[in-house]
């Protein structure tokens, strides 16, 4: 990552429980997003949300959810992000995949 060049932020609200070929669709998008190259990943497990089906799903000790709101997080230059897109869409089948600008003013280990 170089500070000079044009970022975007994908951010892509899954369900826990969503699978992709039988694997944790969270788990399987932060691999695919490693093997193409992207910068980083970051998964945030939800503490309470509700979606499109207006349920509320929560963390709750005798709910035992396990649909809770999953996101997962990629900042890179904003070319990459755009080539991963087609992947990540083919992935995901119910969510919300969103972009958008953003400046990167800091990455590493100062020198």
């Amino acid at each position: 990552m170089t500070l000079n060049s044009k970022y975007k932020i994908l951010k892509i609200y899954i369900s826990e429980d969503s699978k992709y070929k039988g694997r944790n669709l969270y788990h399987a998008l932060v691999i695919k997003l490693k093997e193409i190259g992207m910068a980083g990943a970051t998964v945030t497990r939800g503490l309470v949300g509700y979606g499109e089906s207006k349920t509320i799903h929560n963390a709750k000790i005798l709910d035992l959810s396990s649909s809770l709101p999953i996101i997962i997080e990629v900042i890179d230059e904003a070319e990459k992000i755009e080539k991963a897109m087609p992947v990540v869409k083919e992935m995901v089948d119910k969510g919300l995949v969103i972009t958008f600008q953003v400046n990167v003013e800091k990455y590493g280990e100062t020198i």
